[in-house]
């Protein structure tokens, strides 16, 4: 396959996987969806790296990073997409989600000293302004002016994005050496074990009939936006530049918005539509400002290997 492919593959898989999770979470329970989705892709990245004949034990130096990215950018990002799908419209969701590279640049100069460039710090600034604007329907469901808004659709995605902007911090503290598909097999397997934990708490049950429509989803989920493209994203950080490989991500939020529209039935205002572009322009500042190759990072889907994601 030609690398140029590639990010309109990866933004086609992960964008689009927005709306297959929304389908899967009008029959399946959150924490179950999340166990279900996160086990099988771990099966699946477990068994090529079976077929690719790699150690299928992570080294004792990667636990760490291990650890951080199970717990924060795969477990707590993944249950927050999912519950924020549940608050919000999908679309809104995607986009606020996507505040982890302004967030990641925030924790950046704050927790290891790198301090954003005029560029960077614009990024925030747009990327601020965005959230509020998209904020302003919660704010006025919670005076009372805005029925049925809930304050729950701007926590979770901006939960999700925090956690992976923490895990992005605390991995790039703690790199975990070893093969990336390996790393990140085991980080979802641990993040299915964390959400099928929570799964039993609540006393979620899986549903006795599957719906066409929701097994085409889960496949979507499982074998495109969770095992194969993660094989691309990492071909395309061999051969690409960080520029391309980080606009790749990017560009995950808007497949997402129109998947949204055409897939579940999502009508943003314009109002909504402000809130977007700012905010996709705040992340596009930051984005851009990258100068070194990063690890893979996950929009939904979450599913993320070991210095992010997937997002997932």
């Amino acid at each position: 396959m030609r690398p140029a492919l590639i990010p309109l593959l990866l933004a086609l898989a992960w964008g689009l996987n927005w709306p297959a999770v929304k389908v899967m979470l009008s029959v399946l329970p959150p924490f179950g969806a999340r166990a279900l989705g996160l086990g099988l892709g771990a099966l699946l990245l477990l068994a090529l790296a079976l077929l690719r004949g790699t150690r299928l034990l992570p080294l004792r130096a990667a636990l760490p990073g291990v650890a951080v990215g199970s717990l924060l950018t795969v477990a707590v990002f993944n249950m927050c997409t999912a519950f924020a799908q549940l608050t919000t419209s999908t679309s809104r969701a995607a986009v606020l989600t996507f505040t982890m590279p302004m967030m990641s640049a925030a924790l950046a100069w704050l927790v290891l000293g790198e301090r954003p460039d005029r560029r960077g710090a614009i990024g925030l600034v747009l990327g601020s302004a965005g959230i509020a604007v998209l904020a302003a329907p919660v704010l006025q469901g919670l005076s009372g002016s805005t029925p049925g808004a809930s304050a729950w659709g701007l926590v979770f995605p901006l939960g999700a994005a925090l956690a992976w902007a923490l895990g992005t911090v605390a991995t790039k503290l703690w790199p975990p050496p070893g093969d990336r598909i390996v790393l990140t097999a085991w980080q979802l397997g641990i993040g299915a074990l964390i959400a099928a934990g929570f799964s039993l708490l609540a006393g979620e049950r899986l549903p006795a009939v599957w719906p066409p429509r929701v097994l085409v989803a889960l496949a979507w989920h499982v074998v495109v936006a969770t095992a194969a493209a993660y094989v691309l994203w990492y071909r395309l950080l061999a051969s690409a530049s960080a520029t391309v490989s980080s606009l790749t991500t990017l560009a995950v939020p808007v497949v997402g918005v129109i998947g949204a529209m055409a897939l579940v039935g999502d009508r943003p205002s314009a109002i909504d539509w402000v809130g977007f572009a700012l905010v996709l322009g705040g992340a596009a500042l930051a984005v851009l400002r990258i100068s070194s190759p990063p690890t893979p990072a996950s929009p939904d889907a979450a599913l993320l290997p070991s210095r992010t994601s997937t997002a997932r």
